[in-house]
């Protein structure tokens, strides 16, 4: 059966250029692969066509020949024969170039300096040294580069060769049929070289686990959750590759006394029945000591005392936040007979007393009343 015309199937003029080949070949694979089409009958003989072409089109050399002699050329000249790609050298740019477009994928290439892992640490901090900044020391497992082989994994005095497998390329290419797939060498995993008499202290890894110890400088204002990016400080890239990096992951202690919601400290602050009653001062904490709190004649319990620029300055700058005391009315417990009897004293003299003495309690049971009345 012969041959069709290659133009007619990649689908493009006689005079088209290399970009619109290309263009061409694109596109005229996605519609025919295989794995690609949901319609399977013929796609196999049909791609196995499209590459073809493809294979004869970009190549300038062979393109002429089919220029001017046609099937028959290429056919006594051998470039074609052969099963089309038994023998392409160039296949494998062919499908590094196109079908690592089409599929998402990549052939890779030689192995060059490869960068050290990040790296993650946890520093758990009071709230205090949160909020002033401190200095810590944290020490820190990670690889580094083997003084003994230098990083090579080579014993002293040995040095890896050339893989066999991929001749240095770290890339391996197999074909089946048409079809050609290049990956990572499985022998030398993409380095090129193997170590023949691996080095004794790092086992022919090249790198061998230590601890460092490092000092950070944790700014004041920094909260639960933020990261510190320490440059450098991760594991040793492998060869001559930079090191990568080490993130400081900051957990702050709950602390005693103070909540923190940004730039702001929340405090509960309890107070005696008759405090609340008859008002008075009080001494409140806070990060940089005591401060009074004036607490005026009958305050209710949830009362917000703001104390403005007590809490914390941001970590990027900015007006200090505040202190925000709630107060918490406790009510009188382990009572005495006669503490009781004041207490039903008092109850009686307020309910005589033509005043509210209790708002709230009033405006309550009224507003219940008013519910059930209107069911």
């Amino acid at each position: 059966m012969s041959k069709k015309d290659y133009y007619e199937v990649l689908g493009v003029a006689r005079d088209a250029s290399e970009k619109e080949i290309k263009k061409a070949f694109r596109r005229m694979a996605m519609k025919h692969h295989p794995d690609r089409s949901s319609d399977k009958s013929g796609n196999d003989e049909k791609f196995k066509e499209v590459n073809e072409a493809f294979e004869v089109l970009s190549d300038s050399q062979k393109k002429a020949i089919y220029d001017q002699y046609g099937h028959a050329g290429l056919e006594q000249g051998g470039a074609a024969g052969q099963g089309g790609f038994g023998g392409a050298s160039q296949f494998g740019d062919i499908f590094s170039d196109v079908f690592g477009d089409i599929f998402g994928g990549s052939s890779g290439g030689r192995s060059g300096p490869r960068r050290g892992g990040d790296l993650g640490y946890s520093l758990t901090l009071d709230l205090d040294e949160a909020v002033r900044g401190v200095e810590k020391e944290i020490r820190v497992p990670s690889s580094a580069t083997c003084t003994a082989c230098k990083g090579s994994g080579a014993r002293k005095g040995t040095s890896p060769v050339t893989c066999s497998t991929c001749n240095g390329h770290g890339q391996v290419r197999m074909q089946q049929g048409f079809f050609a797939v290049q990956q990572t060498c499985p022998d030398c995993r993409g380095a090129g070289k193997v170590v023949k008499d691996a080095c004794r202290e790092c086992h022919g890894e090249g790198l061998v686990k230590e601890f460092k110890t490092l000092s950070i400088k944790v700014p004041a204002g920094i909260e639960n959750g933020d990261r510190i990016r320490l440059s450098g400080e991760g594991d040793s890239g492998q060869q001559g590759g930079p090191s990568g990096d080490l993130y400081v992951q900051i957990e702050v202690r709950p602390h005693h006394l103070f909540e923190r919601d940004g730039k702001h400290l929340y405090c509960s602050v309890p107070i005696s029945l008759i405090d609340a009653a008859l008002g008075g001062e009080l001494d409140v904490p806070t990060l940089e000591g005591k401060i009074k709190l004036k607490i005026p004649a009958e305050t209710q319990g949830g009362k917000m005392f703001r104390l403005r620029g007590k809490g914390v300055k941001p970590l990027r700058g900015g007006t200090p936040g505040d202190l925000i005391c709630k107060i918490i009315v406790e009510t009188p417990v382990s009572l005495n007979a006669e503490q009781k009897g004041l207490l039903r004293q008092l109850q009686e003299s307020l309910e005589n007393s033509n005043t509210t003495y209790s708002p709230q309690k009033k405006s309550f049971f009224k507003n219940v009343k008013e519910f059930f009345e209107q069911r």
